[in-house]
């Protein structure tokens, strides 16, 4: 038995790494023992991040308390392999920290189902997040074990974590590959590993006591095990990819940046990444960049540039100037870059031995809870886009049905700030922004009036001022100004809910808790801010809600993504309709006297065919 002893907040630990049958049996007797006792920290080790790649190994598991781990050597098979798989099928609760991980990396390398694995489960990470969900750059600890452990339990928590990867750098690996190359009896690589459970089980009642004195639900913390569970059920399914269709829309994605950097180059400009290079041409075209960044140069960002070549923000044409040739170049051999190497490269790196793609799915990212699909980063697509979206299949003899809110944004903040008029209109079925604009530009309201009028509900929602919201419009901003001023007159309430959300945050250290229970740590200086947080957190927990309601109605197997305010499905060609009629319900709610509502569509066999494809 080999084992190391390490300190941790003054306690010395051990880490054993058995190497015969007897002390296999060792590990068992001290399993059934700490199982008894309470739950176990769980771990694995592998030799990367991506799950579903070709060739990707399981290198050892590892279980511990706050005393002692046992680093078991998969890698080595026969009875190391039994000796693992026996404790974890018998250990009663296991706590995890970023549990999807460990559930996906035990399902796919050693036959543990996520479905078995989940309801024995208490994740570290989601605990972290339900306290304070901030990353180290917007002022929090962030959810990552290392930095957590070394708030709650030792400041030294993250050396080991140093002296593994100068170890990488002793053998001639990096951090990218010294996971999967390093040798398994690796002195400093056994300590590293033995000591993550011990920390996570140190760390799990810190979290629990924080959560207590927080007075955040044990309903709220069940409640996002079970959609981390169901993220992760999506995950492990994942969506065919057209390799072959794919393939081709890398090379013509190539082709559209290199043609436009041409396009570009003609103008002066060498590198379509060169801000200076960009503004000098533009202003040597007669065209005034009157925008700064904060450090003082000439701002040329997207926004600017789309202004510049007449798109909004959809890159719909707005036909209130001349389209500048060097901005919509720029813009165009970007996009393609951009969409090359994020989506369809990255489908084509990522894509398993059976032909899918398995999309990351993050459902706690941002501070309000909102769910992010990164790797490629789905939810970022435009809402227009057909052409990556067509990369993604349903499965043989399915068709993709996409189910989405309507308006939930607007239903929300009203049902939060009890916005009466607000309220009676989208209970009467009304367009809600069509009957804001009669209320503040009369019956004979525009179309550009109701552009407007959304507008200006949406700024209220995600804090967009005048500036931001006649650049999305086209509308002149001396129009914009008060339009808002007779937004406010209409719908007082939202002015009104703002306040008390901000007073409230004040009174609790900058911390508004959502409908749900939520905390969301403000920003001092963006404490306006408060309107969006509170409206996105009860959007992403009604979807959350979506997703379990579809789980009871037996639907999980067909879900793939959760996207923004829409669940994307595969479904058998055959009972399409029924499906969809489903997941309408599934995602239909009463929100505070506010009707929540859904449509759902059904496609052929592409995500892309809901938004035009041909396949």
């Amino acid at each position: 038995m080999l084992t190391y002893r390490h300190t941790v907040a003054d306690d010395v630990v051990s880490v054993h790494v058995p190497a015969t049958p007897e002390e296999l049996d060792d590990f068992l007797e001290w399993a059934r023992r700490a199982s008894a006792r309470g739950p176990v920290a769980l771990d694995t080790e592998t030799s990367g991040l991506d799950v579903f790649s070709d060739g990707y190994r399981l290198r050892t598991v590892q279980f511990g308390d706050a005393h002692d781990a046992w680093v078991i050597h998969w890698e080595k098979g026969g009875g190391f392999r039994r000796t693992a798989l026996e404790a974890l099928t018998k250990i009663r609760r296991f706590l995890v920290h970023n549990a999807a991980f460990d559930w996906l990396v035990l399902d796919r390398c050693a036959g543990v189902r996520l479905e078995d694995l989940a309801p024995r489960t208490r994740d570290t990470r989601v605990m972290a997040a339900l306290v304070d969900p901030r990353q180290p750059m917007e002022g929090g600890i962030g959810t990552g074990l290392k930095p957590l452990s070394a708030y709650y339990v030792d400041r030294t928590a993250p050396d080991t974590q140093g002296d593994l990867t100068a170890v990488f750098r002793g053998l001639g690996l990096t951090k990218a590959t010294g996971f999967a190359r390093i040798p398994l009896d690796h002195p400093t690589y056994n300590l590293y590993a033995g000591l993550d459970v011990i920390l996570t089980a140190r760390l799990a009642p810190c979290l629990a006591a924080e959560l207590e004195r927080l007075d955040v639900r044990e309903r709220l913390i069940d409640y996002e095990h079970e959609i981390a569970r169901i993220c992760a059920h999506m995950q492990r399914k994942g969506l065919v990819l057209d390799r072959e269709f794919t393939q081709e829309l890398d090379s013509v994605l190539a082709e559209d940046a290199r043609e436009n950097a041409d396009v570009a180059a003609r103008y002066g400009v060498e590198s379509v990444n060169s801000n200076k290079q960009i503004a000098e041409a533009l202003t040597g075209m007669g065209e005034e960049l009157t925008e700064r960044t904060a450090g003082g140069a000439v701002k040329v960002d997207k926004a600017v540039l789309l202004a510049l070549a007449d798109m909004d923000l959809q890159w719909k044409r707005l036909g209130i100037r001349t389209a500048n040739p060097l901005a919509e170049a720029i813009l165009r051999s970007k996009r393609a870059g951009k969409w090359r190497s994020t989506y369809a490269a990255t489908f084509l790196e990522t894509v398993d031995a059976d032909g899918r793609c398995h999309p990351f799915i993050n459902p706690l990212q941002a501070r309000t809870g909102r769910m992010s699909v990164t790797r490629p980063a789905l939810q970022t697509l435009p809402s227009s886009d057909q052409m990556i979206r067509r990369c993604l299949l349903a499965d043989e003899g399915h068709v993709m049905v996409s189910t989405d809110f309507q308006a939930v944004e607007m239903r929300v903040l009203a049902a939060l700030a009890d916005v009466k008029k607000m309220k009676e209109a989208i209970r009467a079925g009304e367009d809600l922004h069509g009957f804001t604009a009669s209320l503040i530009f009369g019956p004979d309201f525009t179309p550009l009036h109701r552009k407007m009028a959304k507008g200006g509900g949406l700024g209220k929602i995600y804090g967009g001022g005048a500036e931001t919201i006649a650049r999305q419009t086209g509308a002149d901003i001396n129009d914009i100004r008060p339009m808002l001023a007779a937004y406010d007159r209409v719908y007082p309430e939202i002015r009104r809910a703002s306040a008390r959300w901000q007073r409230e945050a004040r009174a609790t250290g900058m911390v508004t808790v959502s409908a749900t229970g939520r905390r969301m740590p403000l920003d001092r200086d963006r404490a306006y801010a408060v309107v969006n947080y509170q409206c996105q957190s009860a959007a992403r927990d009604l979807l959350g809600q979506a997703l379990l309601n579809a789980e009871s109605a037996g639907l999980l197997d067909a879900m793939r993504l959760p996207i923004h305010d829409e669940i994307l499905a595969s479904v058998p060609a055959g009972e399409a309709d029924e499906y969809a009629r489903e997941f309408e319900k599934a995602m239909t709610f009463d929100l505070f006297g506010v009707p929540i509502v859904s449509s759902a569509e059904v496609g052929g066999r592409s995500w892309g065919s809901l938004y035009g494809a041909d396949y």
